[in-house]
């Protein structure tokens, strides 16, 4: 049996491992998030570069994954701050 995710799926799990990680260790998850939304923001825009210099057999979905992965991060760290409203690590005592 093959398994095959439509791109909404992937956006979901991708909210919830983002959202999982935040809720457990909000250091850690802003870290994973800014690491994470930074990498897949250079790999969609080199990849977008090089589809506009020559024209290549990459499918269409491949850039709507990227750039959901590039607004998982995005939208889940907009999530847990507007419900929390900051972050621990960052507050001074």
């Amino acid at each position: 049996m093959k398994l095959r995710l439509r791109l909404g799926e992937i956006f979901l799990i991708e909210m919830v491992f983002y959202l999982l990680c935040w809720l457990w260790n909000d250091y850690l998850a802003s870290m994973i998030s800014l690491i994470f939304g930074v990498l897949f923001l250079a790999i969609l825009l080199i990849s977008l570069v090089v589809e506009v210099i020559e024209r290549s057999r990459v499918p269409r979905w491949y850039f709507y994954f990227m750039l959901l992965s590039v607004l998982a991060p995005i939208l889940s760290a907009a999530i847990y701050l507007s419900i929390t409203k900051g972050v621990d690590w960052m507050n001074i005592n």
